[in-house]
């Protein structure tokens, strides 16, 4: 295992997006919009986002299937390929490919070696 050059890694601004798996979306919409106190900026079967300044807040109904097991931050990149190669010469292993999720938005995930998830967004 490698230490990561932060200048490999281009982290842009942190952990931005964080993503709950959830099982009743409609019941979750309402508890999520109840403590953020906003509604939400998109609001598909597939996916609920809420925004409050530079946080957004996720819930995602199919995210237990697909095999989130509580939440994951997003940590929000410019290279989500270098990132991702630096983290798994580093030690990680994929949990989920890079894939585009529209509008050429780019996700991907990694494990650290306690199998905590590791969440990777690249806008476009």
């Amino acid at each position: 295992m490698r230490h990561i050059d932060y200048e490999e890694f281009f982290v842009t601004s942190g952990i931005k997006t964080v993503i709950y798996p959830v099982k009743d979306l409609a019941q979750a919409k309402a508890l999520y919009g109840t403590i953020l106190g906003v509604e939400p900026d998109l609001d598909e079967a597939y996916y609920v986002g809420f925004s409050v300044g530079s946080q957004h807040i996720g819930l995602d109904p199919n995210g237990h299937k697909n095999g989130m097991t509580g939440p994951v931050g997003y940590w929000h990149v410019d290279s989500i390929h270098q990132s991702i190669k630096a983290l798994l010469a580093a030690g990680a292993v994929e949990h989920q490919a890079i894939q585009d999720v529209g509008g050429g938005r780019l996700v991907a995930s990694v494990k650290d070696p306690d199998g905590n998830v590791i969440g990777l967004i690249q806008a476009p």
